[in-house]
C-alpha cells in the first residue's frame, strides 16, 4: 500500500507540475513579446485592411513603417483582403455586426452609396481641426471623397485617360506622327487609314471608342455633357452632348463592322499581347499605367499620347477614378484611426508611398511634383490634364448608373435602340432608384 500511496502522490505531482508549466507559458505569452501585431503596453492597435500586392504592398508597408516610427504609440495590424466585390460585402458585414477594421482603403466612387448607408465615419470635424481642406488635392478627388457636403475619406490615388497612338503606324499610313487628332472628325479618318481588313478579319485596326478606357463617360465629357445636377440631385446620363458622343460611337461601331469588332476584341490578350503592345491596334484610350506595361514589354514601341479628341479640337479633358482612406462606422479607435487616415492621406504619408510606385500618380499636386513626376514626358501629359478632369457623381447608386450606362453603351453599339432611347431608359432606372434617398 505504500509503494501504491507514494506512486499515486508521483502522478498528481507530475500532473501539478505540466499545469503550472501551461499556465507560466500562458502568462508569458500574454504579458510578453508584440509578436506580428499585438498591443504592447500604451501602444494602440489599429487594424487596416487593404488590398495590395506585389510592389504595391511593399510601398504600404513601407508607409505604415514611416507612420509607426513617427506615432510609436500606434501599431498598425495590416490585412489583406481581395480587392473585389466580396471584400466589399466582407466589410459591410463587418460594419454591420459592429466589428468593422478602424481604416481601410476604399474605391472612392462608392464613397457616395456607402455614406448613404452611413457604414462610413464622417472625418470632416477632423479634418477641419488638423488642417485638412480641399486646396491640398485636385478639386475631382476631394469632391469624390465627400457626400452631402461632409468628408468620408481622404483621397491618395489618382490616374487619367488620352489616347496613345503608334507613331510607325502613323507613318505607314502616311499621317503626321508628330501631329495626333485633335477631333473627333481627325480621329474618325485616322482610324480609317490606319484600318487593315481581309474580309471579316482585322489584320491591324485603327481605333475602337470603346476599347480599353473608352468609356461613355469619358467620352461624354469630352463631347461636353454633364452626368449629374448637383442642384436637382438628378441624373442627366440622356443629357444631349452625351447622346451625340454614344451616337458618334455607334457609328463607327456600323462602319467598321460590330461583330467583326467583337471578334477582334474577345481574342484580344492582355500584357504582352496587349493589342496596342503586340500592334494589332493603333490607336486606344487608356490609363497612366499602359506606360508601365509599355516599358515592361516593348520598350522600343514608338508611340505618343495625346488627349481624348473633343469634336471642336478644344476644350479637352478627361475623367480620373482612384481610392480613398476611410474608417469604416464602428471603428474601436477612431482617433488613431483618424492620425493614420491624415498621414497616409496628405503630402508626408503620400511622398513615402509614391516614392515606390514611380508609374502611379498622387491626388496631391505638390508630391507629383517633388517626385518628379514630371519628368517623363509621357507622363507629364497625364499630369498636366487632371486639373480639368472629372470625377463620377458621388451619389448613393453609383454602381447603378455605372452599370446602366455601360448597358446603354452596349445595346446601342450593337444596334439594338438608338442611343437617345437606351440613356433615356438609364436616366429613368437611376433617378428612380434615387428617390429613396431624397
Amino acid at each position: 500500500m505504500k509503494i501504491r500511496g507514494k506512486k499515486i502522490g508521483i502522478f498528481f505531482m507530475t500532473i501539478f507540475l505540466i499545469f503550472s508549466l501551461v499556465l507560466a507559458g500562458c502568462s508569458s505569452k500574454e504579458s510578453g513579446s508584440n509578436d506580428g501585431g499585438g498591443e504592447t503596453k500604451g501602444q494602440t492597435e489599429i487594424t487596416f485592411w487593404h488590398g495590395s500586392t506585389d510592389i504595391g504592398l511593399q510601398a504600404l508597408k513601407k508607409m505604415v513603417a514611416a507612420f509607426e516610427e513617427k506615432h510609436p504609440e500606434i501599431k498598425v495590424k495590416m490585412v489583406y483582403t481581395e480587392a473585389s466585390e466580396g471584400a466589399d460585402q466582407k466589410l459591410l458585414t463587418a460594419v454591420a455586426g459592429g466589428n468593422p477594421p478602424d481604416v481601410a482603403l476604399f474605391d472612392r466612387f462608392k464613397v457616395g452609396s456607402w455614406a448613404a448607408q452611413e457604414a462610413l465615419t464622417d472625418i470632416t470635424d477632423m479634418a477641419e481641426a488638423d488642417g485638412v481642406s480641399e486646396d491640398l488635392y485636385y478639386p475631382y478627388a476631394w469632391k469624390e471623397a465627400n457626400y452631402k457636403d461632409k468628408l468620408y475619406g481622404l483621397p491618395y490615388t489618382t490616374d487619367s485617360r488620352l489616347l496613345y497612338y503608334n507613331k510607325d503606324h502613323f507613318k505607314e499610313a502616311g499621317l503626321d506622327p508628330e501631329n495626333p487628332p485633335k477631333t473627333t472628325q481627325e480621329l474618325e479618318a485616322a482610324a480609317e487609314k490606319l484600318t487593315k481588313k481581309e474580309g471579316n478579319r482585322f489584320k491591324q485596326i485603327g481605333f475602337i471608342p470603346w476599347y480599353g478606357q473608352g468609356w461613355l463617360y469619358g467620352w461624354g465629357w469630352s463631347f461636353g455633357g454633364e452626368f449629374y445636377n448637383e442642384e436637382t440631385g438628378e441624373v442627366t446620363a440622356n443629357d444631349p452632348k452625351v447622346v451625340e458622343a454614344l451616337t458618334w460611337m455607334a457609328s463607327l461601331a456600323q462602319k467598321f463592322g460590330v461583330e467583326d469588332i467583337a471578334g477582334f476584341e474577345s481574342s484580344a490578350g492582355s500584357g504582352a499581347m496587349d493589342p496596342f503592345i503586340s500592334g494589332q491596334i493603333s490607336m486606344k484610350v487608356d490609363g497612366n499605367w499602359t506606360i508601365s506595361a509599355i516599358e515592361k514589354y516593348k520598350p522600343d514601341l514608338n508611340y505618343g499620347v495625346t488627349p481624348m479628341p473633343t469634336p471642336t479640337g478644344t476644350d479637352f479633358t478627361t475623367w480620373s477614378g482612384g481610392h480613398a482612406i476611410v474608417i469604416p462606422k464602428g471603428s474601436k479607435n477612431v482617433e488613431a484611426a483618424w492620425e493614420f487616415v491624415k498621414f497616409f492621406g496628405t503630402e508626408e504619408g503620400q511622398e513615402v508611398y509614391f516614392a515606390e510606385l514611380p508609374g502611379d500618380l498622387s491626388v496631391i499636386p505638390a508630391v507629383n511634383e517633388k517626385l518628379g513626376r514630371g519628368d517623363n514626358e509621357k507622363l507629364k501629359q497625364f499630369i498636366d490634364i487632371l486639373p480639368n478632369s472629372h470625377s463620377r457623381p458621388v451619389i448613393p447608386e453609383g454602381q447603378l448608373m455605372w452599370n446602366e450606362i455601360v448597358d446603354a453603351r452596349e445595346k446601342t453599339v450593337r444596334g439594338n435602340g438608338t442611343a437617345q432611347e437606351n440613356l433615356d431608359q438609364a436616366t429613368e432606372a437611376i433617378n428612380k432608384a434615387l428617390e429613396k434617398y431624397k
